[in-house]
């Protein structure tokens, strides 16, 4: 089973649009096909996202079965203490958290829809890949 980091992008995607990648990756996660990692940042920043109406405006869950399909993504997820800062110094700071849970967790991968972004920071670690969801279903 691969461990990985899903961003908020892709939680976002897969709640939005009709299918696609990022649904099919949400429902492996769901399925217990994939152990996703969550810790204190990544879970707040989750939260905050999904609880803005204004994005959520076109998405056929309301805000009540989103939390609920949050609380059970919750539940498959392996929760990770990062105990080291690593500071990748990625273009958005607000991404960090991203690496070093994954660092912390030992996930194989972050699964984000801002690949760009998170593979230009400063600090690289060989082990870690950064994909698109489209790209973690084709392998």
């Amino acid at each position: 089973m691969s461990v990985l980091v899903l961003d908020t992008s892709v939680l976002v995607s897969a709640l939005l649009g009709p299918g696609g990648a990022s649904r099919e990756v949400l429902r492996r996660c769901l399925n217990a096909e994939y152990l996703p990692l969550m810790g204190e940042a990544l879970y707040a920043e989750h939260e905050a996202v999904l609880s803005r109406e204004q994005k959520f405006a076109r998405c056929a869950l309301p805000s009540r079965e989103r939390a609920e399909l949050l609380d059970a993504y919750l539940r498959g997820c392996r929760w990770t203490k990062v105990y080291f800062l690593w500071r990748p110094n990625l273009p958005d700071e607000s991404d960090n958290h991203l690496v070093e849970l994954a660092m912390a967790g030992g996930a194989e991968v972050i699964v984000t829809k801002n690949v760009r972004d998170i593979r230009a920071g400063e600090l690289k670690f060989p082990g870690l890949r950064i994909l698109k969801p489209e790209q973690l279903l084709k392998e």
